[in-house]
């Protein structure tokens, strides 16, 4: 499981730390890979992607989600520019080699 943003930029992150300004452009979500499907799920813009409040798509477990890198690492999901915190790229990187992908 790992948290992911979707913005059109990752400028959106440094403007919404310092400001706040951006928070509602910004989509929280929170991202459950099981051994079936991958969930993504809309969260809170308050809680950051932490508490899940719906379920957003169901996509395949062959979907491939990485390679991710850099401090915040980019992925599309859904038809959006989605980032990621390099805290979670680990979890990304599993995720792929558990559905076959390689690294």
């Amino acid at each position: 499981m790992f948290i992911c943003q979707a913005a059109p930029s990752s400028i959106f992150f440094l403007i919404t730390y310092l400001t706040g300004l951006t928070m509602f452009w910004i989509k929280y979500r929170c991202v459950a890979v099981t051994k079936d499907a991958i969930y993504v799920l809309e969260s809170s813009k308050l809680s950051g992607g932490a508490k899940p409040q719906s379920l957003a798509a169901t996509l395949p477990r062959r979907t491939q989600l990485g390679p991710v890198s850099g401090r915040w690492g980019q992925m599309n999901l859904l038809g959006e520019r989605h980032w990621i915190h390099k805290r979670f790229h680990h979890e990304v990187a599993a995720a792929d080699r558990e559905a076959g992908f390689a690294e």
